[in-house]
C-alpha cells in the first residue's frame, strides 16, 4: 500500500506509516524515547535461543516466533491485539528483510493480517493453528512455554501479577 501508486515507495510508506504510530501516541513514544535514553539493550531475543537462519527450518521457526508471537498478544490483550513490525523486529531480534517472506506467507494462509495502522494481529485461524499445532511441534511448544522474550508488556506484567498471586495463594495455604 501505498500513498501513490505510480510514485509511491512501499517502503518508505511503510517507515512513515510506522514513525506517525510511534510519534503519535504519547504512550507508545514515552516508551520509545525511554528504550533509546537506556542504551543498547541486552540480547533476550528470542534468536539467542532459537535457530532463525537456517534455510528451511529457519523459516519454519520465523512462522511459530511471530505467530506465538501475536498469539501471546491476543490473549492478554484481546480489545488491541496489534503488535508493530518494529517491535515483532526487536522481540525476534532480526530484520524486517528476514521476516518478510514470513509475513507474506503467514497473511497468505489467513493466520495473520495488518490493522488500520499496518500493525499485525493475529486472526482466528491463526490462533486455532496455535493450539491445533502446538503439541506437534516442539519448536512451537517451547515458544508458548519459555518464551519470555515473545511477550510484551503488557503479558509480561498479566503473567507477573499471576504468579505474585498463585504464590501468595500458596504461601497462605502452607500456613
Amino acid at each position: 500500500m501505498t500513498d501513490n501508486p505510480e510514485t509511491g515507495d512501499d517502503e518508505k510508506f511503510f517507515l512513515l506509516t510506522q514513525a506517525y504510530a510511534v510519534l503519535s501516541s504519547a504512550e507508545r513514544r514515552a516508551e520509545y524515547d525511554a528504550d533509546r535514553k537506556n542504551g543498547p539493550i541486552a540480547d533476550d531475543s528470542v534468536s539467542s535461543k532459537i535457530d532463525f537462519m537456517d534455510n528451511v527450518q529457519g523459516e519454519l521457526n520465523r512462522r511459530l516466533a511471530m505467530l506465538s508471537i501475536l498469539y501471546f498478544q491476543r490473549r492478554a490483550n484481546p480489545y488491541s491485539p496489534e503488535v508493530s513490525f518494529l517491535d515483532i523486529e526487536a522481540r525476534l531480534g532480526l530484520n524486517r528483510e528476514l521476516l518478510q517472506f514470513t509475513v507474506w506467507y503467514l497473511n497468505s494462509k489467513g493466520y495473520i493480517t495488518r490493522s488500520d495502522s499496518w500493525d499485525f494481529t493475529l486472526t482466528a485461524e491463526g490462533v486455532d493453528f496455535v493450539e491445533a499445532q502446538r503439541v506437534n511441534l516442539p519448536v512451537l511448544n517451547k515458544l508458548l512455554t519459555e518464551g519470555s522474550g515473545l511477550l510484551g508488556k503488557v503479558e509480561q506484567q498479566s503473567r507477573t501479577a499471576r504468579d505474585q498471586s498463585s504464590h501468595a495463594a500458596s504461601a497462605s495455604s502452607i500456613r
